[in-house]
């Protein structure tokens, strides 16, 4: 797959790493101690993700669905969201 949402490398220190691809995608493989909320239910978490401390760094498979969940959580008040792009970009 195309990974059309290229970006710089992003310091994951004291992020938490929300992988919105549905559940049996994450399950074929996802970055170590990342969070699945597919994207189509990222409204039901947004108080959740509210309290979270740090960065939270949405990934998907290309970047698309991450670009998406990442708008909608930074409308939703939420500044320290940032678009990972795809997964595979996040591994160490």
């Amino acid at each position: 797959m195309f990974n059309f949402f290229k970006s710089e490398p992003i310091d994951l220190t004291n992020s938490t790493i929300i992988d919105v691809r549905s559940p049996m995608e994450f399950s074929q493989g996802n970055v170590q101690n990342s969070r699945n909320i597919p994207v189509d239910q990222i409204h039901e978490h947004i108080d959740s993700l509210k309290t979270i401390p740090g960065k939270i760094v949405l990934c998907c498979a290309s970047g698309a669905r991450s670009a998406h969940a990442t708008q909608i959580l930074q409308r939703s008040g939420i500044s320290n969201a940032i678009n990972g792009g795809s997964w595979r970009n996040l591994l160490s």
